[in-house]
């Protein structure tokens, strides 16, 4: 075994000298070098020797087409075009962002699970209830005296020459307040659709199944001020029917404001259904109730007509009050997906 630093040794001098080498003892090839090496040489002595001889350069390819082919035969390929066929470059993963590292290719790893939708982090739902807040604190600053004044006289037997004294602020006030209760309405109904009848709908978004919810109770009430009007011209005075609208008005009004804080307790609190149900049912009772009294000491105290004012009071209320339940809940019935 010969050491790395003695393999010029084993060469002859003729060819172990660069400087006195002839060109025809020169090795011209590897094989040349690695055949005047003994023959127990390693693979480094080998590797050695070959550079001690030759050194790599960069090869340069002749720019002149090659005209040497066979009659008959095309030009072959130029040796520098390494492009591929296409069936070599496309196959069932060429789209796959893996075989394209200049492509970015997302994240990698397992999706987390999507946050669920809440009222609580709608921030337009928020905004609504915000906006809601605001006008009825505004309104009852602008009206508290005639709210307080209409508190005071409710329970008292009105005069027949008593008159409609309400101004027109206080009357636009009043329709603010009848379209923020459709507005709570519309949401209670829609926390009881989505969590009792299907959370699944046919519409794109949420918000326009609550626009459909609160337009179908505004509606409600336009359609009784109609009826009401409608029948107390028919069989009463227009002052005990105009008497009998404003206060209809602050009944709404007194719904919407304490309806507010169930909406919040739902939106926020995860208030549960089968208490917010018993709330409303006993919020409506007690409006019912109050619109059953006023009825009777507006029209019916004088003449002493008991079965009329409960055909009055079920015709009037009652019915339209089913009417409404119905259509909603036939409403979110052909709006639900059905699977």
């Amino acid at each position: 075994m010969l050491p790395q630093d003695s393999i010029h040794t084993a060469l002859p001098s003729t060819i172990v000298d660069d400087t006195v080498a002839s060109p025809s003892t020169r090795p011209q090839t590897p094989y040349q070098v690695l055949r005047s090496l003994p023959k127990d040489a390693t693979p480094a002595q080998q590797d050695s020797a070959i550079q001690s001889w030759f050194e790599p350069s960069e090869i340069h390819y002749s720019e002149q087409p090659d005209t040497l082919h066979l009659p008959g035969h095309d030009v072959a390929r130029d040796l520098k075009e390494v492009s591929l066929p296409q069936y070599y470059r496309e196959n069932f993963f060429s789209s796959d962002s893996l075989y394209h590292p200049e492509l970015s290719g997302g994240r990698i790893g397992v999706a987390g699970d999507p946050i669920p939708y809440a009222l609580h982090n709608d921030s337009i739902i928020t905004g609504i209830l915000l906006c809601s807040f605001l006008l009825i604190m505004f309104g009852m600053s602008r009206i508290s005296s005639f709210m307080i004044h209409q508190a005071k006289n409710f329970f008292y037997t009105p005069k027949v020459e008593q008159s409609f004294t309400e101004t027109g602020t206080e009357i636009k006030f009043q329709l603010v307040f009848l379209l923020i209760t459709s507005l709570f309405y519309g949401l209670l109904f829609f926390f009881y659709a989505t969590r009792t009848i299907s959370d699944t709908f046919i519409l794109s978004s949420e918000y326009g199944l609550l626009v459909i919810y609160a337009i179908v109770i505004v509606c409600y009430f336009l359609i009784k001020v109609i009826l009401y009007t409608i029948v107390n011209n028919i069989f009463f005075n227009q002052k005990k029917n105009l008497h009998f609208l404003g206060t209809q008005l602050f009944v709404v009004a007194l719904e919407g404001l304490f309806m507010f804080p169930l909406v919040l307790l739902l939106t926020y609190f995860q208030l549960s259904m089968q208490n917010a149900i018993n709330y409303c049912i006993f919020i409506l009772s007690l409006a019912k109730i109050l619109t059953f009294y006023k009825s009777y000491i507006i029209f019916f105290k004088q003449k002493g007509w008991f079965l009329q004012i409960i055909l009055y009071f079920c015709a009037l209320e009652m019915i339209p009050l089913a009417l409404l339940w119905g259509g909603l809940l036939d409403i979110t019935s052909i709006l639900k997906v059905n699977y």
